[in-house]
């Protein structure tokens, strides 16, 4: 991916959850304006699927609409001027610039379209590659506007304290998240390692009490191992740069192991680069067939299609999905369903479908922008909606509680039918 100050980098969208998450992952968070004089965007982003590409300038040109060509800013220049000379405070000049760009972003109304400043950015980019300290879990808000975790990532801080996906965060430690932004919930949570964060947790008629360690967190994208003797079982948790590099690696030993069927877990898996989702497609996808396309309006502005290293060409393969599932782990299981090279299990995922740019401005400060819409081979754009698995799954409060994985279950013992015919 290019890193020069002209490149665009093209996200697939969950908050999560997205997550959401942003994944996906719904997604929705509240308002930044400037006045605030409080603009710090921190992004708690697994949620978010990147790729390189370049928009051309008829396809921006058309999304500014009936827009001037520059805004009239007296109306702002006059809020200005009367803080400056009524707010009993210390006014910071460059919080103010930011709260302004953050406020034209947050007009947009679109939750996925953030203005980062260079201190913010730099922490966007290294969670992209995997890298942050936190308690490791993708935030986002429901359809009612609460708090939730769109998908905690396996073995780090939040799982292990046993918070899941879809639960509401009411407060913490202590302070309401009433009307709190995602970004202010973040930069509660997140804080020095080894401090603790106490989080009130809503869990469908329960309210928990959640006390999480918080820690550096360094994701590996891709763990596997043999299930059954003849079942190669390749979990990713996000789709970052080393992804497609682990996943064929895992491939060679499923190969010289000779299993004769996979189990491809996405569960929790809140997103990440959107080139990683297309290389681990085309593990599966015959070559030529169509992996996702993203579109504008109803103008297809790139499609994305396999090409002919298909490692796993022929194998059976059941792909796992959740609700925590969002964005390039929806391409992936979209992609493999309908190229009818998988089958799904578990529950519906998140349903993220939309795509971002970024775009570099003056001084290391970030737009994270809306440019379109992507979509499944079958044609479906999967935003709000999710991917619905051919087999539903769900996991019982006894399941987690005596750490059983019928979802997983039921997708070894379908792939053991297909090996036997």
């Amino acid at each position: 991916m290019s890193s020069d100050d002209d490149s665009q980098k093209l996200f697939t969208g969950k908050d999560a959850a997205e997550k959401a998450v942003a994944r996906e992952r719904a997604w929705k968070w509240a308002s930044r304006i400037g006045i605030s004089l409080i603009a710090f965007i921190v992004v708690f982003a697994f949620g978010v699927e990147v790729g390189s590409g370049r928009i051309n300038f008829a396809v921006n040109q058309a999304a500014t609409g009936n827009l001037p060509g520059h805004l009239d800013y007296t109306s702002v220049n006059q809020v200005y001027q009367m803080l400056k000379s009524n707010y009993d405070g210390k006014l910071d000049a460059n919080k103010l610039l930011d709260g302004m760009k953050a406020g034209l972003a947050n007009a947009t109304g679109d939750t996925h379209t953030e203005y980062f400043n260079a201190h913010d950015a730099k922490d966007f980019n290294n969670q992209l590659s995997g890298t942050f300290t936190g308690i490791g879990a993708e935030l986002g808000k429901d359809a009612n506007g609460n708090l939730q975790v769109i998908a905690p990532i396996d073995g780090f801080p939040a799982a292990k304290a046993g918070l899941r996906a879809q639960d509401l965060i009411a407060e913490i430690n202590g302070t309401k998240t009433t009307g709190m932004t995602v970004d202010a919930a973040v930069s509660a949570i997140r804080g020095p390692k080894g401090s603790e964060v106490t989080l009130q947790i809503v869990r469908g008629d329960q309210v928990l009490t959640i006390k999480i360690t918080r820690d550096d967190i360094k994701v590996p994208s891709v763990n596997s191992k043999i299930l059954d003797g003849n079942i190669g079982y390749l979990q990713i948790s996000q789709f970052s740069d080393d992804t497609d590099g682990l996943a064929q690696k895992a491939a060679i030993s499923f190969k010289q192991a000779g299993v004769k069927g996979i189990v491809l877990d996405l569960r929790d898996n809140p997103g990440g680069l959107v080139d990683a989702a297309v290389d681990v497609s085309n593990m599966w996808v015959p070559e030529g067939k169509v992996i996702l396309q993203e579109k504008r309006g109803d103008a297809v502005i790139k499609t994305y299609k396999a090409v002919n290293d298909n490692i796993f060409r022929g194998i059976p393969t059941a792909v796992l999905v959740n609700e925590g599932s969002a964005s390039a782990s929806e391409i992936t299981a979209g992609a493999l369903h309908d190229n009818d090279v998988a089958r799904i299990f578990g529950v519906k995922s998140y349903g993220k479908g939309s795509v971002q740019s970024v775009l570099g401005l003056s001084g290391g400060a970030e737009l994270k922008v809306t440019v379109a819409k992507w979509y499944r081979p079958d044609g479906q754009n999967i935003d709000k909606k999710g991917i619905t698995p051919d087999q539903i799954v769900p996991m019982t409060e006894d399941n987690y509680k005596n750490h059983q994985d019928p979802q997983q279950d039921a997708a070894v013992t379908w792939l053991q039918t297909q090996i036997k015919q």
